[in-house]
């Protein structure tokens, strides 16, 4: 096995690139001249080369030494941050924590939660931004974004924060006026509220029939709806549906609680769509303390919110 040179005489060799002295390396790191040397000499020996040219006045690399710098700048600073991650854990996650979701998932189920999360971290500064758009995690410096739905980007880490899916619901008025659809098919003749979704395909939804047992994966409806009225905005869907203007497409856990006080009514209950929640970042849990904090402490949350509402019942 390769042997690869000890972190110490890297960084003694890099402050006496720095110094170029070995007088002066020995002062700054509190040690002696000979132990200086010492170092250097066995590191040069690991690596087969001479590193530094020597005079009695000054010290300066060589070729082979400037090349070794590079990395051992590079190994040094990547060394740095892993033992800042590893202590990170062991502290309290401090800083700015930026977060984007859509607009009713952000109002409806984070805005409490992160109500928690800075209760108890004090030192972290949160700020939520609600959008009914897609967003560019890298270019709009955001930590995390709380989807709704599989994420297609490559370059994306998911982290799966709770289960859900996708119903159709309207008012009793609506159903009252245009009867209940019985099928897929059947939305083709009704008005259907149509939200211009993040990721999503402009009026097509997708219907899993949830009573086929085994083959419900392959029974799956693919609808091209419309009506009169669409918007960008999902509480404007919310307030025609409520209204009696049509047949929405809403998250379970969004409109659990309507159901249950007859505010809406569920249509083809037999049917539904996946639509997991998901924490979005662009680097591993790992990388950053705050943002490893908040995702664990959100899947939390939910598991506890989701089991005391049941909001996930057909």
């Amino acid at each position: 096995m390769q042997n690869f040179p000890d972190l110490r005489d890297l960084q003694i060799f890099s402050v006496v690139c720095r110094l170029r002295s070995f007088a002066k390396t020995a002062t700054e790191l509190g040690a002696s001249t000979s132990y200086i040397s010492k170092r250097i000499h066995m590191l040069e020996r690991e690596m087969g080369a001479t590193l530094l040219h020597r005079t009695s006045r000054r010290v300066t690399p060589t070729e082979d030494g400037e090349a070794i710098l590079k990395w051992s700048v590079y190994m040094l600073d990547a060394a740095t941050e892993m033992h800042d991650a590893v202590s990170d854990i062991k502290t309290e996650p401090r800083g700015d924590l930026r977060i984007s979701s859509s607009f009713r998932l952000g109002r409806n189920l984070l805005a409490p939660a992160l109500s928690q999360l800075s209760s108890r971290y004090p030192r972290l500064d949160i700020s939520l931004i609600v959008m009914d758009r897609p967003v560019d995690l890298i270019a709009e410096s955001i930590d995390l974004d709380i989807r709704i739905g599989k994420v297609s980007e490559p370059h994306l880490i998911a982290h799966k924060l709770a289960a859900s899916t996708r119903v159709l619901c309207a008012s009793a008025d609506y159903l009252a006026r245009r009867g209940m659809p019985q099928t897929p098919d059947d939305l083709l003749t009704h008005s259907c509220l149509v939200f211009r979704e993040r990721d999503q395909p402009f009026g097509t939804w997708r219907l899993r029939n949830r009573t086929a047992g085994k083959e419900a994966e392959a029974d799956v409806a693919t609808i091209k709806v419309g009506g009169s009225l669409s918007s960008n905005n999902n509480d404007i869907i919310w307030t025609w549906a409520l209204g009696g203007h049509g047949i929405m497409r809403a998250s379970a856990w969004d409109c659990a609680q309507s159901l249950q006080q007859g505010q809406l009514i569920r249509v083809l209950p037999e049917y539904d769509w996946p639509a997991d929640i998901y924490a979005v970042t662009t680097a591993r849990l790992s990388a950053s303390a705050k943002v490893r904090v908040c995702v664990e402490f959100l899947q939390n949350w939910f598991a506890s919110e989701f089991e005391a509402t049941a909001p996930l019942s057909p």
